[in-house]
């Protein structure tokens, strides 16, 4: 069976833009001011991807030989490998898992292909009917408030009773915190803060990044 169809939701992450603001270290000597650097980044893309464009814009205030290489930060913190999706109010790490996604990054840096790599994908995404679903869900959990990477754990996304599980279901098991103090997390998947009640199923079909993981961030609520 081929994952269920929704390209209203698939276009949808896919076609998801996030404003952003690259900005020269104080720290670097420039001939003039360096003005900021504003682009409207793919939400499924990764920052390397527009590397290039950051560079060539600064470079217009720098002399070549006096760049060495080049990193990212925010906030004081480096950035490497980030998808650009995440999340909308914190960025939080997602490496390139294996070849198969290096390849498919491929057709990200032509974006708007979104026929193309669906027409690919899809067939990575296919499963059994009378399995209802994948055999475990690819899924990785970020706290913005520890320093362990990330949880990734084995999970089937029916019970063994062959009830449908959900995020919340997921939750109870690697962060039950997010469900009994509703009020101190937000779990957020590409900026968005799913239902609990969601089949864990359908938001791995339609919320994955293009490595197929699905990245679930988990944030200190507003205090306002």
């Amino acid at each position: 069976m081929i994952m269920a169809e929704d390209k209203d939701v698939l276009r949808d992450v896919w076609f998801g833009r996030i404003p952003a603001c690259f900005t020269l270290s104080p720290e670097e000597t420039t001939e003039r001011e360096a003005e900021p650097y504003y682009l409207l980044l793919p939400r499924v893309s990764y920052l390397t991807l527009v590397t290039d464009k950051v560079k060539k814009h600064f470079l217009r205030v720098m002399k070549a030989e006096d760049v060495e290489e080049m990193w990212f930060e925010y906030e004081g913190t480096p950035l490497k490998w980030y998808s650009i999706g995440l999340s909308s109010k914190s960025i939080l790490i997602s490496e390139f898992l294996d070849i198969l996604t290096r390849n498919k990054t491929k057709i990200l840096s032509k974006m708007n292909k979104f026929d193309q790599f669906w027409a690919m994908n899809r067939k990575l995404m296919e499963y059994p009917t009378d399995e209802g679903g994948f055999r475990y869900i690819p899924f990785r959990i970020y706290q913005t408030m520890s320093d362990r990477p990330f949880i990734q754990k084995l999970f089937r996304p029916v019970s063994p009773e062959g009830h449908t599980l959900t995020l919340g279901d997921l939750l109870k098991e690697l962060f039950p915190a997010a469900i009994y103090e509703p009020k101190r997390f937000q779990v957020m998947i590409h900026g968005i803060e799913p239902l609990l009640e969601t089949p864990i199923q359908w938001l791995s079909e339609h919320l994955s990044h293009p490595d197929n993981f699905l990245h679930i961030s988990i944030i200190p609520a507003p205090s306002d």
